[in-house]
């Protein structure tokens, strides 16, 4: 039964640059033998491999295009095309409008354009895009973060997850992550926002959302180095009755029936 449940795996979880034991914001989302990659944030693909090779990834899941859940993409381009990977087909990569473009524009060095789709076979979210892989199904949401970016749900074998990516509190993400048993949110925002409109969640906030979501369990993640995990862990707390813990690099939740830290 527990090789069912929906794990999730915590590569990195550092904003906006990695710390010298945390990279940025990566995970590894499993069902039995089906993983996808959720953003790529600098220096998760190192870790990444301490579970699966790219060439057993099922799909990667890019929030948004900012570098810090992104940027390991063009080191993950080279390792599946130039090394010692052999892919049987180009890795399905869901990501925001303009991603494909984005990467070649990076990669390309001479007139003739990167090959990236030989690598990645690129799939362009939008608001309620949903996609089946293997055992679980991806549901994507249009959220607020000034600029195209996405908060996913995953949902199997009685298990459901919702990340936040980077996101202000909105409707969107709280609909999304109706009735889930996990809630993994990023706690980055200042308190008050330094200027203009809020683009992220602070600790207290995630806590709202996860309370108004009635989400099962919180996590929190992308924590502002301002901010001790220990801090955002009690500001979300102090509004949300469930438990909250905190994405430490290398930990390991198992979501379900049995849903908790490893």
């Amino acid at each position: 039964m527990a090789d069912k449940l929906l794990r999730l795996r915590v590569l990195g979880s550092a904003t906006p640059y990695p710390s010298v034991d945390n990279p940025c914001s990566g995970y590894l989302v499993s069902a039995g033998g089906t993983h996808v990659w959720m953003d790529a944030g600098s220096g998760t693909l190192g870790p990444l491999q301490r579970h699966v090779r790219l060439d057993e990834l099922a799909a990667i899941w890019i929030s948004h295009l900012h570098a810090d859940h992104c940027a390991d993409l063009l080191t993950a381009y080279y390792g599946a095309l130039y090394a010692d990977v052999r892919l049987a087909a180009p890795i399905p990569l869901y990501g925001p409008p303009g991603i494909g473009d984005r990467l070649a524009g990076f990669l390309t060095n001479t007139a003739v354009r990167s090959p990236i789709e030989s690598a990645f076979a690129v799939t362009e979210l939008y608001d309620g895009h949903q996609v089946e892989v293997g055992p679980l199904r991806l549901t994507s949401r249009a959220v607020a973060h000034g600029m195209p970016a996405f908060a996913l749900r995953v949902e199997a074998s009685g298990g459901s997850l919702v990340y936040s990516g980077d996101s202000a509190p909105c409707a969107a993400l709280t609909q999304l992550a109706d009735g889930c048993d996990v809630l993994l949110c990023e706690a980055d925002g200042a308190q008050p926002p330094a200027e203009g409109e809020p683009l992220h969640h602070t600790a207290e906030d995630a806590g709202r959302t996860a309370e108004a979501a009635r989400a099962g369990r919180l996590i929190v993640t992308h924590v502002g180095r301002l901010l001790t995990p220990e801090q955002a862990v009690a500001g979300a707390a102090a509004h949300f009755d469930g438990p909250v813990d905190h994405a430490a690099p290398g930990s390991t939740f198992e979501i379900g029936r049995a849903t908790g830290a490893l």
